[in-house]
């Protein structure tokens, strides 16, 4: 087991200027589960591949443990990766598929043996040990790759997006899976996703990538309580957060056709940025008020899931058309077409600078 610091690591790919990661500062705890997340491009891929030493290290250092590993070729790193497209040899069984590492290290036949069969059965792969990749379906395979890192006991799991492959229902199932591997063999893991759900339900702590530079690391509760800035606040969270310019007139911000009280701190930096900020509000936390109260929104989908139904409307906000989520009762929803007001739940809103995108005091 082992700790893993990015300590300004940087990449810069040749004939480019902008570093695909730029300065990455993230300490990872021994033992701990942690997920990069972003865009595609983000440069979350990168980050992982240079930990792994299969991209150079432009700038800054990696270090697992106490050992610097930012020059080391990866076959030294004591690391075990788990790519996105399984990676294993179709003439190969799924035991000899297993314990192609352990045999290239000269380990012996019944080290192996006992080592994949260990393995075999906390994957649920036992009788599977004498088929060939073909014969498997592709969460079986993924089973069979994560296998294959677990026969290595190395220091730190990689996985490269592992279940983007896999149908919805099966990677449900297979993120609890992987998610309840890693706390029974306690290994340090890091793990890239662009699926933000799939980050907050497995993360012990969740890391935002946003064009090579970290956004913010934090737990995924706080991360989703408490975003650092209004990027994460757009990408963590399904439906997505809404998020609006709205003006500032006293010590208030309106919201619609109503206010919400802000703290002085709050109005003198939106003086800065022309006397605007942007608040989010999550679609759980906007309530149906009267007509008059709030934001007027004209309905345009009711997605109907049984006790709760998202609304999706328009609303004009300066003159601008934009979108609006909220979460209301299933059982009452309003129709389409319908004209209703929303206001955010008291203490449930987010605000932040229009000019740096910053988090404000609320």
């Amino acid at each position: 087991m082992a700790t893993v610091t990015f300590d300004k690591a940087t990449r810069i790919f040749p004939g480019s200027e902008k570093p695909a990661v730029d300065k990455l500062d993230i300490e990872i705890g021994d033992g701990e589960f942690l997920v990069l997340v972003g865009p595609s491009g983000c440069g979350k891929s990168t980050s992982l591949r240079m930990l792994a030493g299969l991209e150079d290290v432009d700038g800054g250092s990696i270090r697992i443990g106490e050992r610097d590993v930012t020059n080391l070729a990866p076959k030294d790193r004591d690391i075990a990766m788990v790519f996105q497209n399984y990676a294993l040899y179709p003439h190969m069984t799924v035991a000899d598929n297993m314990g192609f590492a352990l045999k290239i290290a000269g380990e012996s036949k019944e080290t192996i043996k006992e080592r994949v069969t260990e393995a075999a059965k906390i994957l649920d792969l036992v009788e599977y040990l004498d088929r060939k990749p073909k014969a498997l379906s592709g969460g079986q395979r993924q089973r069979v790759a994560m296998g294959r890192a677990i026969v290595r006991s190395p220091q730190v799991f990689l996985m490269d997006e592992p279940l983007s492959n896999l149908d919805a229902k099966l990677r449900v199932q297979t993120r609890s899976q992987i998610a309840a591997l890693q706390r029974r063999l306690g290994v340090t893991t890091v793990y890239v996703t662009h699926d933000q759900v799939e980050a907050m339900t497995m993360g012990d702590r969740v890391a935002v990538l946003k064009d090579g530079i970290l956004q913010q690391v934090d737990a995924p509760r706080r991360m989703y309580d408490h975003p650092d800035n209004v990027f994460v606040a757009g990408f963590i969270g399904s439906p997505a957060m809404n998020l609006l310019t709205v003006p500032v007139e006293g010590s208030s911000v309106k919201f619609g056709d109503g206010s919400i009280e802000v703290p002085r701190e709050t109005v003198e930096k939106a003086g800065e940025g022309g006397r605007e900020v942007t608040i989010g509000v999550r679609p759980e936390d906007m309530a149906l008020v009267g007509h008059g109260e709030g934001l007027t929104t004209t309905v345009n989908l009711v997605e109907e899931l049984g006790a709760d139904a998202y609304v999706y409307g328009t609303a004009d906000v300066n003159g601008q058309a934009l979108d609006v989520i909220a979460r209301v009762d299933g059982r009452e929803p309003p129709a389409k077409g319908e004209s209703v007001n929303f206001a955010p739940k008291p203490g449930h809103i987010h605000l932040f600078s229009t000019t740096t995108g910053e988090r404000l005091p609320t």
